[in-house]
């Protein structure tokens, strides 16, 4: 065998117990699971003490760009995943044409950036994941963006789409599946996919279904229609007959304080009923996104050129003013906006580096400025270029979902900016860290099973995520005692402590805990078998 890992803790990915095996590695697989001390290789490593998990697999992560533009992808290597889950919310660069992917280029460069000299060498879903399979450091699958789709198809406009437009997203949904995409995604608070009706998803839903796919929307609120919201996507599911899996299932804002619960009764009878849902959450209080995704929707209608006039006109200000601040724009999730919970944490221009770090409120306060008047000038000064985290969650909710039979892991976590999210760097050893070890909120081997084996069933990958004989060698070896995420919100890019070795497809990318800069993922591809 390559490689022998030796008296390793296994925690398989099923939620069993623990048992101590060595694991032989060869030719990129996993080729045996035996008694501990049977087994003999060119390379042994000692895991006497190691938890030995099959690589975790981030559910929901926004690394379209940066896996590209930095292959070795130190930032989720570095926790242990192995695999993730591109395409989300609705926005991403694929399919596209020269037109849209300029509006995207703009409008995600508060998420992604928008590198300079960067290769844009694709168009179609197809050609995209070629362009992943030419080296990345970690396996990806792909979600057909709606919002996009609707952008190629409707345009910017807040409208019901027509018959021809349908037809030709529901084309282009099939297509980006037939061509390898695991699903589709929707971000249902963010323009122009939030102007679909649910009649609109549900005939998308049906095609994704047929498809073999499921659908993964960022749904119309997480503050004060969220259970309303979240009835809307199991309803879009039941009619559509398509699985459903909820992305970043938190209840946030203090109109859903204790919340949880509700949600989880919601998704329950759903699932004695028979429905096919599954969630995933990041293990943190915060959110984060672009600074502009509190405007109103209607504001934003017709692109960024269009938005940026209606911050420049004074009445109009005012208009967006009162619905943010008074009564709850729907970009903002219904709650009027507290802004000193709205914190800067990206900005693109160097001379605004000073507001970074820093919340809305206070930068208002040091300037003189009213927060909103603050708040439109950046967005004006930055053409909406400028991202955010919105302190706005709460413990027990976290804690009620995490536990849920559903759950999985995701790290939404946002990679560029001067402060990003520290969940891009910490999700995964978080979870370990302070809600296994500490908390006991979950125990090892059922947290492990959140983080593995039930996101590949939802991916329907077939070889990938246990750690078995004849499976991917898609592995982390961890500390159990050790393991720990150290990036914080003042230094979020940190490698997480208490990870030995991570391997993908074989090919170790942490070595001794040290980063190789291995470049053995891939895409993985939907088989596009019809249901």
């Amino acid at each position: 065998m390559d490689i022998v890992i030796r008296g390793a803790l296994v925690a398989d990915g099923t939620g069993d117990p623990l048992t101590r095996h060595d694991v032989g590695i060869t030719g990129g697989r996993v080729a045996s699971v035996a008694e501990a001390g049977s087994l003999a290789g060119r390379r042994h490593i000692d895991a006497d003490g190691l938890v030995l998990a099959p690589g975790f697999i981030d559910m929901h992560s926004h690394s379209d760009l940066r896996l590209l533009a930095e292959p070795d992808h130190l930032a989720k290597v570095s926790q242990g995943v192995t695999t993730e889950v591109l395409g989300q919310d609705g926005l991403s660069y694929a399919p596209v044409d020269d037109a849209t992917l300029e509006a995207l280029r703009q409008q995600l460069a508060g998420w992604n950036d928008d590198p300079p000299g960067f290769d844009w060498n694709w168009r179609s879903v197809g050609e995209y994941l070629d362009r992943l399979d030419q080296g990345v450091a970690v396996n990806a699958a792909y979600l057909v963006p709606q919002g996009t789709v609707r952008m190629l198809a409707v345009g910017w406009e807040d409208r019901p789409a027509t018959e021809a437009e349908l037809n030709r997203m529901k084309e282009l949904v099939a297509t980006g599946l037939a061509e390898g995409a695991a699903g589709m995604s929707s971000g249902l608070t963010y323009t122009p996919g939030m102007y679909a009706d649910t009649a609109e998803l549900v005939e998308l839903c049906r095609v994704v279904g047929e498809l073999g796919g499921f659908y993964s929307p960022h749904h119309r609120s997480y503050g004060r229609g969220a259970l309303e919201a979240f009835a809307e996507m199991v309803d879009v599911s039941r009619r559509s007959g398509c699985p459903l899996h909820l992305a970043h299932a938190t209840m946030n804002f203090s109109v859903n304080k204790g919340k949880a619960p509700q949600l989880l009764s919601l998704l329950d009878e759903a699932l004695d009923e028979g429905c096919d849902i599954t969630l995933d959450t990041y293990p943190y209080l915060p959110g984060a996104t672009y600074l502009s995704a509190l405007l109103p929707s209607w504001a934003t209608e017709g692109g960024l050129d269009a938005t940026l006039a209606r911050l420049s006109d004074v009445d109009t200000r005012e208009r967006i003013r009162a619905e943010i601040e008074e009564t709850g724009s729907d970009g903002a999730h219904g709650v009027p906006i507290e802004w000193d919970g709205i914190e800067i944490n990206g900005v693109r221009r160097a001379e605004n580096a000073f507001l970074v770090g820093h919340s809305v409120a206070a930068s208002a306060r040091a300037a003189g400025k009213s927060p909103a008047e603050l708040y439109f000038d950046v967005l004006l000064d930055e053409r909406l270029g400028t991202s955010c985290l919105m302190h706005v969650g709460h413990e027990e909710n976290v804690q009620a979902i995490m536990r849920h039979r559903t759950h999985t892991g995701g790290s939404d976590g946002l990679l560029v900016g001067d402060r990003p999210h520290p969940r891009a760097w910490g999700t995964f050893p978080r979870y370990l860290a302070r809600y296994v070890r500490e908390l006991g909120v979950l125990d090892l081997a059922e947290c492990v099973a959140h983080l593995t084996g039930r996101a590949a069933r939802r991916l329907r990958l077939a070889d990938r995520g246990l750690v078995r004989a004849g499976y991917a060698a898609d592995l982390v070896l961890f500390d159990p005692d050790a393991v720990q995420d150290t990036a914080t919100f003042d230094n979020p890019r940190q490698p997480a402590a208490g990870i030995h070795h991570v391997f993908v497809n074989g090919v170790a990318a942490i070595d001794d805990g040290r980063p190789t800069g291995a470049l053995a993922g891939r895409s993985l591809r939907n088989p596009g078998r019809r249901r």
